[in-house]
């Protein structure tokens, strides 16, 4: 089965992860892939995965919860209508290339038009992975993107229970979780190895792009919190700036929310507060599983209200997570069994979680080992992969 894979983004995230994941995990033999993606750190692994075509940029609709357009966020929509003849290009090439495919697989559902060209042309079926949580207002741009999901895709993936809580009731959905292979990790660049910690401090982990949307702002402030109060912990930050912007760019971006250079004004804040001898800036590593290794509890601040990747790449380590999410469902996070739940951007509420399993180490162990089972329990590579493979040989039989 041949299958081409549309990825919306060029930087290596979870998104990106979480597919090499799933594909890497298919029989030998079971699926030819291609890939069209923005050029960036992700095509670089798709590569090692399967023939890939590189675009300027692909042409997406946000109507995530909380990357909707509202106020000046719709000028982004004049970026997006810029990269409308770099998608364009990218889809013909790809067509040029790869004539015969059976399945088109789009990475994420904001990528509403590499999605309706790529099926206009290639004329197959199309699987929608959803790994944002959507908005579900009574909007017409949600319910335009709501009829397309049942018209125009012949099968859509939730990542989990909260990203299928967003959408519609009706809307036939398969929830396939992410999966992560602990034993694939690459070798240590020497980051973590050289890092001293103090055997006497709570190591707290941090791992994702340095975004505000990601509440590490909000880690940082609970630091201060926590250092006022004579908490012993330590903090490894394991990311970096997802994509530094200058000059004009970065001023626009920033008026719109949208700075990707978070780094300096952390280091900032981090000296401020006098925090130095208590933060590791790790920046990227490929050796995520050594990464968790170092670390006794995850903290995911993020301002999505929504559990992310690193909570259960956490789990298969052992580690439990602090995660902002105010409902969280039980396949990602059992608050007070597998991790302990605060309210987004709330960093008081943070600062109270971290010391709390500073205060009772026994409890941070019995939940990372619950974490860990939940995490074998869900996110087995193998078996999620199997799922997707079996929801691709269903809807090829059915064209």
């Amino acid at each position: 089965m041949t299958v081409l894979y549309i990825h919306m983004t060029g930087a290596f995230g979870g998104s990106s992860r979480s597919l090499s994941e799933a594909i890497g995990a298919f029989p030998k033999g079971a699926v030819k892939a291609f890939f069209v993606a923005p050029s960036g750190t992700a095509t670089r692994f798709f590569s090692s995965l399967g023939e890939v075509v590189e675009a300027r940029g692909l042409s997406q609709f946000d109507n995530t919860r909380y990357g909707r357009y509202c106020g000046l966020r719709w000028l982004v929509l004049a970026r997006e209508i810029a990269l409308l003849p770099a998608t364009f290009v990218a889809l013909r090439r790809a067509r040029r290339l790869w004539p015969k495919v059976d399945i088109i697989h789009v990475n994420e559902f904001t990528g509403l038009l590499p999605w309706l060209l790529a099926r206009w042309w290639f004329k197959v079926p199309v699987v929608v992975h959803v790994r944002s949580v959507a908005s579900n207002d009574k909007s017409l741009r949600t319910r335009f993107v709501n009829h397309l999901l049942r018209e125009k895709a012949e099968a859509v993936v939730a990542i989990d229970q909260t990203v299928r809580r967003s959408l519609p009731e009706d809307l036939p959905t398969e929830v396939i979780h992410n999966a992560f292979t602990p034993s694939g990790a690459a070798a240590d660049d020497g980051s973590l190895t050289r890092l001293k910690l103090r055997e006497t401090s709570l190591k707290i982990g941090f791992v994702g792009n340095l975004l505000k949307v990601k509440g590490i702002h909000d880690l940082v402030e609970a630091a201060r919190i926590l250092n006022e109060r004579g908490v012993d912990v330590e903090y490894i930050v394991v990311g970096d700036d997802a994509a530094p912007s200058r000059g004009l760019r970065a001023r626009a971006l920033g008026l719109l929310g949208l700075r990707q250079d978070m780094k300096a004004e952390v280091e900032v804040a981090i000296d401020a507060y006098q925090l130095r001898n208590r933060f590791h800036m790790v920046g990227f590593s490929h050796n995520i599983a050594k990464a968790y290794a170092r670390m006794d509890v995850l903290c995911f601040p993020s301002h999505y209200d929504a559990p992310g990747r690193p909570i259960f790449e956490a789990a298969f380590a052992g580690v439990p997570s602090i995660v902002a999410i105010q409902n969280p469902t039980s396949d990602t996070l059992i608050n007070g069994e597998t991790g302990l739940a605060v309210p987004p951007r709330n960093p008081i509420a943070l600062a109270s979680a971290i010391e709390k399993l500073a205060r009772e180490p026994e409890l941070a162990f019995r939940m990372g080992v619950a974490a860990k089972a939940m995490a074998q329990r869900n996110f087995d590579p193998q078996m999620n992969s199997a799922e997707l493979l079996a929801l691709y040989r269903r809807v090829f039989a059915k064209q």
